[in-house]
């Protein structure tokens, strides 16, 4: 995540439904410290980095999964170490989830061609662009490619997405 702008409920439930599935969350940052967490447009609370993206590798981890929030993916995409990691996951065949806006860096790491996927819908002509197909779905989980992704629209579809990619990352059919 970058260091401000994640929309919050997208961090902790995601989090909470990792944790619950026997999973052990980290939190990856561009930044030491913390993150400043968002509810929409408002401050809310902050959260502590585990690590950061240039010290660590998609080999460390069994998937990802990448919060929206408007500001978060725009500043991740604006990063090439967070793309390239993000692209790595890709590369490696490890499952990936990304909720609203959070395609956005998937659009950056050039891993959306060929694959179908949702989003928050301003999404949609910048995956179509990149080569994906969008779709208005509340959870999409796509295997044409060489990893599993799963993706939402937005915070109303985070019970679906949570079951859904708990199921992809425990290699259970979604």
């Amino acid at each position: 995540m970058a260091p401000e702008g994640v929309e919050q409920v997208e961090l902790t439930e995601p989090w909470k439904a990792a944790s619950d599935a026997g999973h052990e969350p980290v939190l990856v940052s561009t930044q030491p410290g913390e993150i400043q967490a968002f509810n929409h447009l408002d401050k809310a609370d902050t959260f502590p980095v585990d690590e950061v993206v240039e010290q660590t590798s998609a080999g460390s981890f069994g998937g990802l999964v990448l919060p929206g929030g408007v500001a978060n993916p725009d500043f991740l995409r604006m990063d090439e170490k967070a793309v390239a990691f993000v692209k790595d996951f890709f590369d490696q065949g490890r499952p990936v989830a990304a909720i609203c806006h959070a395609p956005w860096t998937l659009v950056e790491a050039d891993v959306v061609r060929g694959r179908v996927l949702t989003s928050w819908p301003s999404l949609r002509t910048d995956i179509q662009n990149a080569g994906g197909t969008w779709v208005d779905e509340q959870v999409k989980i796509c295997d044409h490619g060489s990893n599993q992704l799963v993706t939402s629209r937005k915070p109303d579809d985070l019970k679906a997405f949570c079951d859904a990619f708990v199921h992809v990352f425990a290699g259970e059919a979604g």
